[in-house]
């Protein structure tokens, strides 16, 4: 199976280029190596001679991709990056998702991606030296430590956490779970309420924690979907003291920081969704070319070409919607927020229906750990509720279009 990429009409040269090239080296590099590169996908045990030999699997592939040209499309060209443009960076997103993992090898992999956009845009150079090179090189990793258990995640300028203004230090308290990468993190991006003086309640903040503080504890890594355990870690901060100049940007500039970074993230997890998307229908698509029941092909079932029409219209519809925002945003469309929310509702539910007929199509196969399947499952399901539930989405969507009404004009749609 190959991921099959031509020229699009009306799209700069240089980005053709970039889904073309994309695509040869995911085709000739990763795809026919997945079960090597990724071997605690087998669904079996996995030894230490296993983990080594992927790793440097991986590492001879990190090493091509940035012979190729390839490396880090999210960060400019003086960081060692692509330097793409939003629109060329979302296009080489759907093409990396169609190899799940793909994109780690690629530099861009959260949360140390969004970090480092953060860290780019918000930091100092000292901050930059310190944090952002490393992270870059590879000699570091972060982790992004926002939601708290005790307050609702579509919420979050309802976060408690506190980081206290001492001196020439930061006093940091909260409990925060789902910081991602917990485990393996040098340093979280903390949100917290920067207290200073007299202040109450503080204004929202982010913060470099080195994660060797006194006063970080990692609670768990807390188990998803039936594993034991994942990167996404409970963590509790008890009197944690930082340095003064470890605040990222101003002091009040956290929630700023972090509606940039969701906003481009979401459009970037709904073109992944787009290229998984991509393969499930592949993989259905050729599974009901060769599978035979009751004397005949699967392809020839009624049901089974509803499957393959509904997904596809799935596909095209979420495709168009992705795109449509992505390319609001690069010309700095006022509206895209709402582009934004309307593709976070629309193209997770697509993602999920059309891998569950994939799923569907190749019977208890579908859901082993011979096929992609079965995660991407449970990716589309876990995407409903990350970069904002849907349900605030529609609230976000409505609001906006009837403010639009409001003050007298219509919605333009061809805009």
């Amino acid at each position: 199976m190959a991921i099959s990429v031509s020229p699009i009409p009306g799209l700069p040269d240089h980005v053709n280029d970039v889904r073309r090239r994309t695509a040869d080296f995911i085709n000739n590099e990763i795809l026919p190596r997945e079960t090597e590169l990724f071997v605690s996908r087998r669904g079996t045990t996995v030894t230490d001679e296993m983990k080594t030999a992927a790793s440097a699997a991986r590492e001879e592939v990190r090493q091509k991709v940035k012979a190729a040209g390839l490396w880090a499309p999210h960060l400019p060209a003086e960081y060692g990056g692509m330097g793409l443009d939003f629109l060329a960076h979302a296009y080489m997103n759907e093409i990396l998702a169609y190899a799940l993992g793909a994109a780690s090898l690629f530099g861009v992999v959260a949360p140390n991606s969004g970090n480092q956009k953060i860290l780019l845009k918000y930091g100092t150079e000292e901050q930059k030296r310190q944090w952002l090179l490393p992270l870059v090189e590879g000699t570091l990793q972060s982790g992004f430590s926002m939601t708290e258990p005790d307050v609702a995640g579509s919420d979050p300028r309802a976060l408690r956490a506190t980081a206290t203004k001492d001196g020439d230090e930061w006093v940091l308290n909260g409990h925060k779970w789902f910081t991602s990468n917990g485990l393996e993190a040098d340093f979280f991006i903390v949100m917290a309420r920067a207290v200073e003086g007299d202040e109450e309640k503080g204004r929202m903040s982010q913060f470099i924690v080195p994660t060797d503080t006194p006063g970080v504890e990692i609670v768990r890594g807390i188990g998803i979907w039936g594993h034991h355990q994942s990167d996404h870690c409970e963590v509790k901060y008890t009197n944690v003291r930082i340095p003064a100049e470890n605040i990222l940007g101003h002091v009040g500039q956290g929630h700023e920081a972090a509606q940039e970074r969701l906003g481009a993230g979401r459009v970037f997890h709904c073109m992944n969704s787009v290229g998984q998307m991509w393969r499930a229908f592949d993989l259905m698509v050729e599974r009901s070319l060769s599978r035979e029941v009751h004397g005949g092909l699967l392809k020839d079932q009624q049901m089974i070409q509803g499957f393959i029409a509904d997904s596809y219209i799935d596909l095209q519809t979420a495709r168009l919607l992705t795109i449509r925002a992505a390319e609001m945003i690069d010309r700095g469309d006022p509206r895209a927020r709402t582009e934004i929310s309307a593709l976070k509702v629309y193209v997770p539910a697509a993602f999920h229906r059309v891998v569950d007929r994939a799923i569907q199509v190749w019977g208890a196969a579908g859901v082993s750990n011979d096929l992609p399947l079965a995660q991407m499952y449970l990716g589309a399901r876990t995407l409903r509720l990350a970069d904002g539930p849907d349900e605030v989405h529609r609230i976000l969507i409505a609001k906006n279009i009837i403010h639009h009404y409001e003050t007298g004009e219509s919605w333009d749609f061809a805009t």
